[in-house]
């Protein structure tokens, strides 16, 4: 059996994220003799969002320069490729773009707990699937609580930002190797952009492991 590692690029409010993670699931079911390990690494879509968010629509259009009825078609496009997969998109004339930053601190702990996986996906759950805000600290004790994180400790984390300065090292670092959009994933020494159907990753994680 070999290994391959996965590094995912990404951030929790970051649709495609999750529907290139769930292609990556796909990708692996169909992996002969092949273990794969993820490893997820931090970037933020808006490091500059205030604390209050803003409404997710007008962001998309401010930020894409889209009109109204192409952000709705993207959404509607989203919706569906979730559907194929497994994972619900309950996108809101309300539904919010959040700073994240906070997440990233999250999972950076709950990596140091073996549970990243485990709380990334929670993470894509809250936002997407129950509409709710991933920069809300007591949100995310709730959240961080259901996996098994200690709530006090996930309390001091974030009120003192223990991790901050990890997580902007770690988001640096990526960004200093030429990321500038996600999700990315690094397999082997190939960096693969956007959420590729599972053929694709096969592939690369394939091919990683021939080199290997």
């Amino acid at each position: 059996m070999q290994k391959v590692t996965v590094n995912m690029v990404s951030d929790v409010v970051c649709p495609w994220c999750i529907v290139g993670y769930q292609r990556l699931q796909e990708a692996i079911k169909t992996l002969d003799n092949i273990e794969v390990d993820i490893k997820f690494h931090p970037f933020e879509l808006n490091p500059n969002m205030p604390e209050q968010g803003q409404n997710l629509r007008e962001h998309i259009m401010e930020k894409y320069g889209i009109s109204e009825q192409q952000s709705a078609d993207n959404r509607a496009r989203l919706v569906e490729a979730g559907e194929a997969l497994g994972f619900a998109f309950n996108f809101t004339d309300d539904s919010r773009m959040q700073n994240t930053f906070k997440a990233h601190q999250l999972i950076h702990l709950a990596a140091k707990k073996g549970l990243e996986e485990e709380m990334k996906l929670s993470l894509f759950k809250a936002y997407f699937t129950d509409g709710k805000d991933v920069n809300d600290q007591t949100v995310l004790v709730e959240i961080a609580d259901a996996i098994g994180l200690d709530g006090v400790e996930v309390k001091e984390v974030l009120q003192n930002g223990i991790y901050a300065q990890a997580v902007r090292e770690e988001e640096a670092t990526w960004m200093q190797r030429g990321i500038q959009s996600v999700p990315t994933f690094v397999i082997g020494n190939q960096g693969i952009t956007g959420a590729q159907e599972p053929a694709t990753l096969a592939a690369f994680i394939t091919q990683a492991a021939t080199q290997q």
